[in-house]
């Protein structure tokens, strides 16, 4: 009993060990798939990294295409995504649902966003909109509220679900896309959020640069999909330093606990240690046997814990700030878990067996 249940005390520890990294990698890995090296967003300069706060004027676009020749143009189409995004409340079937993220785009976003794939119904109509994967745990609301045919209420609006998409992993994945025209109308907003352009190979994003410090009048920036999302990365580093922190802190508490239940389980067991000295095997060897039982329960608690992240916890959807994003127990978060585990069968294993070693054999074959 007392060794199942130092084995439970030590997956437990693990386990929070794997929720806590695969936070962190699941955060890295969705601002690092976001960004698209040959798209440059151009949006308003007053606006910095917030784009939900930015505002253009709607001929942008038309202005860009006619001033640039470095955008990808295939059959007719200009690779330009005016868009309008924005953050507004989301009312679901069965919930009032939450902050969600609403992008209003036309046909050509998904040219620009390359890694948008619809996986199940078709591009919205008037009145409807396609979510993303991730769009309920954005939403804090149940999956069936989000399924092909359901309605959802924002802007004073009731709209149709009409299909559902992925992103591989991307931010876009937490968002609600609608027709450009229907949520301007909705929102009585005529202007844009931004432009995403895709820029043709060869093509440098220094002339899209230029051209937004030429017109002072348009009061625009641009910037690289990647290096946009690179610098949410920045933004979002004390958090990943704050989890890392709590990993230590996990750690920590765990190597204590660890401490206190191996002298909890040597404790019950110094006659036995006594005897073995009494019939001859050394300090030494009874050392190593009792720090390999404990390196053993620390290996089966960190499999277990590893087995279970693995099946229940790859891939759950978290809400954050910026949207959602799934937790990833990826080789760095089994490594990390595993090896956490490790030390605490190591480092919970020495001082409780170098006590028990150091009392009196008489003494100790005496204890109850």
């Amino acid at each position: 009993m007392r060794t199942a249940l130092t084995l439970v005390a030590l997956a437990t520890v693990v386990m929070l060990v794997f929720v806590v990294v695969g936070f962190i990698r699941g955060l890295e890995q969705s601002l690092s798939v976001s960004g698209d090296e040959d798209v440059v967003l151009v949006y308003s300069v007053n606006s910095e990294e917030n784009i939900e706060n930015s505002s253009i004027a709607a001929r942008t676009p038309s202005l860009i295409t006619a001033s640039l020749d470095g955008t990808v143009k295939r059959f007719g189409v200009t690779h330009v995504s005016p868009e309008l995004y924005l953050g507004t409340r989301v009312k679901t079937a069965t919930s009032d649902g939450g902050l969600g993220l609403v992008r209003g785009v036309k046909y050509a976003a998904p040219l620009v966003r390359r890694s948008v794939k619809l996986i199940e119904g078709r591009w919205p109509g008037d009145g409807e909109v396609m979510v993303g994967r991730l769009a309920a745990a954005k939403l804090g609301a149940p999956d069936d509220d989000m399924m092909v045919g359901s309605q959802v209420d924002f802007e004073g609006r009731s709209w149709t679900i009409s299909g559902r998409f992925a992103a591989g992993g991307a931010a876009y994945e937490s968002e609600i896309w609608c027709r450009l025209g229907d949520f301007q109308t909705a929102t009585k907003r005529q202007d844009l959020s931004l432009v995403a352009m895709l820029l043709s190979p060869g093509s440098s994003p220094g002339q899209v640069q230029l051209f937004c410090k030429a017109r002072t009048d348009l009061e625009l920036r641009a910037i690289l999909e990647t290096d946009y999302y690179a610098s949410l990365q920045q933004h979002y580093k004390p958090v990943r330093l704050l989890a890392w922190f709590v990993v230590v802190l996990v750690s920590g508490a765990g190597i204590f606990a660890g401490l206190n239940m191996m002298y909890g389980a040597v404790a019950g067991r110094i006659r036995e240690i006594a005897t073995l000295q009494a019939i001859g095997f050394r300090r030494r060897a009874i050392l190593i046997s009792l720090v390999q039982e404990g390196v053993l329960l620390a290996a089966a608690g960190s499999l277990l814990s590893g087995v279970i992240a693995l099946t229940l916890l790859d891939g759950m959807a978290v809400r954050f700030t910026m949207g959602a994003f799934t937790l990833r127990i990826d080789s760095v978060a089994i490594l990390i878990g595993c090896g956490v585990g490790l030390l605490l069968g190591v480092v919970g294993a020495l001082p409780p067996a170098l006590k028990a070693l150091r009392a009196e054999v008489a003494t100790s074959l005496k204890a109850v």
